[in-house]
């Protein structure tokens, strides 16, 4: 599986025509320490870009956005338990959701770990 990522941070991993959403390390270390995470709901669909679910930490709320356009098949139930998961492993155990891809297309806007590199 390739990782791909978001100018917005988030990364997203391919496995057939479901895609594994979560957010980049960087991410996490802007946010601080998180406290709560409201995940979307099973079925809920989403276009690329739309605000898909919350984290929230003990600095801010911050919106985390779908990536590509889908639906949700899976969410990260861990996180509503332990939400510091975020901080302690973001490009692992701490994905937030699964989802179905509506258009492949829409992973031409993402980009491969050098170029996300590059613009941090």
């Amino acid at each position: 599986m390739t990782k791909k990522y978001t100018k917005e941070h988030e990364w997203i991993e391919l496995k057939g025509d479901v895609a594994t959403v979560g957010i980049t390390n960087y991410a996490q270390e802007q946010i601080g320490d998180v406290v709560f995470v409201e995940l979307p709901e099973i079925g809920d669909s989403f276009s690329a870009g739309d605000n898909a679910c919350v984290i929230e930490s003990v600095k801010a709320a911050s919106d985390i956005y779908a990536p590509i356009s889908g639906e949700i098949v899976e969410v990260n139930e861990e996180l509503e338990a332990n939400s510091a998961l975020v901080n302690e492993d973001a490009e692992g155990s701490a994905w937030i959701f699964k989802m179905k891809i509506s258009d492949e297309s829409e992973l031409n806007d993402t980009l491969d770990e050098e170029a996300y590199k590059a613009i941090l």
